[in-house]
């Protein structure tokens, strides 16, 4: 598993951007925009890839996983 695995990423539609919007809960918030969800969605991915390769490379520590936390069950409760 790689480490960007770890982390959920969520593209969602903004009404007030008119487009979707994609994030990174605890690496990165909102970073990637645009019309289609799939290309915001690998934009992120590629985003939130280069973000912890940086990491890595400047000895940082990585934020905690975000998976098997049950986000899911979560958002499914609201």
């Amino acid at each position: 598993m790689t480490d960007s695995a770890k982390y959920i990423k969520i593209v969602e539609w903004s009404e007030e951007d008119q487009s979707f919007v994609g994030c990174c809960p605890g690496i990165i918030g909102p970073c990637s925009h645009g019309n289609d969800e799939v290309e915001v969605y690998r934009e992120l991915c590629e985003i939130v890839d280069e973000w912890l390769t940086m990491a890595h490379q400047e000895n940082k520590a990585l934020p905690r996983p975000t998976i098997g936390r049950n986000v899911a069950e979560l958002l499914s409760a609201v």
